[in-house]
């Protein structure tokens, strides 16, 4: 089981003060759980990777700078106890973002982090539907004699009754295919998207109007993302990944989104600045949209940026 390190960072560095966590729109909330991970291993150390390599980033990223709206790094979740008792912190320290109207910006950690956020968003805003960046499908029953697996996150999430879409699959079991037609869960695999093109790729019309996103890193080509537990290579690429996400900002309310299952290679820490400028890009997207700023941002605070 892992024990939460002392994380003395805060996301983006020393360039940016952190705001105090009632003014600052982004809540970054680092999980370090790691429990059923089934290939490599790591994921652990994700968050606190993410958070070093952040303080590297240009505040500005190339359109916006999202850090104007305000980051607040919380304090890393406690992941003491079993599966049940980590969810309920993760929930408790989402809940406390919510609290106080800000965005969940949550750092895995593998992906079964995602089930504790989640509930927070039940509670908070009822209905929404889950949008998932993912070389896998995670609609197992049980894996390895869990149902709490994170290859069984999804399972889960759809169990609720909560609209998921999934983006960027291409490794997948029998069982998990089965499920998503049986249940009419939406799908653009990996290679859909690369033969179609972004513009071929639409929401489904009545999938609902406000989304989380969580992003399992593998959901990227393996040859950008190789510091994951399981690589899977015919991944989207970068640009294809960022578009997908201005897209999906333009049309849909985010209420949240997570960078899971990053496992940081100590020898290639490059893909620790990936997954930080993955998290930061995915911000700044929210921000840049005016959908999203119109739902989140007083108008003082727009004036100050646009």
């Amino acid at each position: 089981m892992s024990v939460p390190q002392t994380i003395g960072l805060h996301f983006h560095g020393e360039d940016v003060i952190p705001s105090p966590p009632s003014e600052a729109l982004f809540h970054v909330i680092p999980v370090p759980y790691e429990e059923s991970v089934s290939y490599g291993t790591g994921t652990k150390d994700g968050p606190e990777a993410i958070l070093a390599a952040s303080a590297q980033l240009e505040l500005f990223d190339g359109k916006r700078i999202p850090a104007e709206f305000g980051i607040y790094t919380a304090p890393p979740v406690s992941c003491k106890g079993n599966c049940t008792e980590v969810l309920e912190q993760i929930e408790s320290a989402v809940a406390r973002c919510l609290d106080l109207q800000g965005i969940p910006v949550v750092l895995g950690g593998e992906h079964t982090v995602t089930s504790g956020v989640i509930a927070a968003l039940r509670h908070a805003y009822g209905e929404f539907g889950v949008i998932q960046f993912d070389a896998h499908a995670d609609l197992r029953d049980s894996f390895e004699g869990s149902r709490y697996s994170h290859a069984c996150v999804m399972r889960r999430i759809a169990e609720q009754g909560i609209p998921i879409l999934q983006l960027g699959t291409r490794s997948y079991s029998l069982e998990e295919q089965r499920y998503r037609e049986q249940q009419r869960i939406p799908y653009f695999d990996a290679e859909d998207i690369w033969k179609r093109g972004i513009e071929g790729i639409e929401l489904p019309v009545d999938f609902p109007e406000k989304i989380f996103i969580t992003f399992d890193v593998d959901g990227l080509d393996s040859s950008i993302m190789p510091a994951t537990g399981t690589p899977v290579p015919g991944g989207l690429s970068w640009y294809q990944a960022m578009w997908l996400i201005e897209k999906i900002m333009n049309s849909r309310i985010c209420i949240g989104f997570d960078v899971v299952e990053f496992a940081p290679i100590s020898s290639l820490h490059g893909t620790a600045f990936t997954a930080a400028q993955l998290t930061y890009n995915l911000m700044g997207y929210l921000v840049g949209s005016p959908l999203n700023r119109q739902f989140w941002r007083p108008a003082e605070r727009e004036e100050r940026l646009f």
